[in-house]
């Protein structure tokens, strides 16, 4: 594998100083404007999505490598980034659900080219994603994801793929059924867009097991799907499937399991390069911003915001630089 000088800035330009990534995420649009509304009772308009969107990045942003953020209410919080790294968001979201299979949809008045423009170090894309969907299905996803790697590669910037399994019968992601296929859904997503033909740098991917059914954790709700020692298999399973860098999402759970998570991550040997970590950081604000307004909300992030960012980075101590995946012991290495 060759980084291109386009996509070598970017990558350094999202991670710290050892080569890890350690990026928040603000990319939430549809659920976060549902979330501010029912915690406020009302609806909230767009100057609100903005001003949340301000305050995490302001704050956040210190104790992170770089943020994710969308263009549709994010650019504002992107001149408040403390010098650090920007991801932008290409797709549109949520998904319509009136039709099969979750397809994805790009935003409309967007590019690359224009993206990069606003100021973008590294273009992201969500995809709702599992080996297990109908071929018809996965061949539209698949041609849609080569574009954008083409589209990328065009005008040389990183390409972030972040999958999101499901379960293609229809079934409850929270039950016991789907957290005994998950290790599959991930492990075989990894394999699939791992492929050169897609043209991702780098994968933004589940952990490839379902914490509540891990016995023997903290977050064990009591129900196994799979052993401590069976969970940690997984996540060398997932590793083995691809040979590019890959970050783990928090696919918001609370701050304690997701940093469990990452602890077992380490635990398992995983040579994961650090994470994009939303909903587990800022989260639990969200009431206290709908309730009692931005200056509550800013003293919130301040205070619990920088403590779970903070034990965030504290598990990134066991992730490795991406750079390792290019062959090279150094950053100066690659160019």
């Amino acid at each position: 594998m060759k980084l291109t000088p386009g996509k070598l800035a970017g990558l350094k330009s999202v991670s710290d100083a050892r080569g890890v990534i350690a990026a928040a995420a603000m990319d939430q649009r549809g659920s976060l404007k549902k979330s501010l509304a029912k915690e406020r009772g009302a609806d909230v308009d767009e100057h609100a999505l903005e001003e949340f969107k301000t305050l995490v990045t302001e704050v956040l942003t210190r104790h992170a490598s770089a943020i994710l953020l969308d263009p549709e209410y994010g650019l504002p919080a992107s001149k408040h980034r403390n010098g650090k790294g920007l991801l932008l968001a290409y797709e549109k979201t949520g998904y319509d659900a009136t039709t099969p299979g979750r397809l994805p949809d790009l935003l409309d008045v967007w590019s690359v080219r224009r993206l990069k423009e606003a100021g973008a170090d590294c273009i992201k894309i969500l995809l709702y994603y599992t080996p297990f969907e109908k071929t018809g299905v996965n061949d539209l996803k698949h041609a849609w994801v080569e574009r954008i790697g083409d589209e990328c590669r065009y005008h040389d910037i990183p390409f972030f793929l972040e999958f999101v399994g499901y379960d293609a019968q229809g079934g409850d992601e929270k039950s016991l059924e789907y957290a005994k296929k998950k290790p599959e859904i991930v492990s075989g997503s990894m394999a699939e867009f791992g492929k050169d033909r897609y043209g991702v740098d780098v994968l933004k991917v589940e952990v490839p097991i379902e914490m509540s059914f891990v016995e023997g954790t903290q977050s064990f709700k009591g129900v196994k799907a799979y052993t401590r020692a069976e969970a940690l298999q997984h996540f060398r399973d997932a590793e083995a499937m691809t040979h590019k860098p890959f970050i783990y999402l928090s696919a918001g759970v609370s701050n304690p399991v997701f940093t469990e998570t990452l602890a077992l991550a380490a635990e398992s040997g995983t040579k994961f390069n650090g994470v994009l970590c939303g909903r587990a950081t800022w989260k639990d604000g969200i009431p206290v911003y709908a309730k009692q307004g931005a200056k509550a909300f800013e003293n919130w992030l301040l205070d619990e915001g920088v403590k779970n960012i903070g034990n965030v980075n504290e598990s990134l101590k066991a992730a490795s630089p991406w750079y390792l995946k290019f062959g090279v012991k150094s950053m100066s290495e690659l160019g």
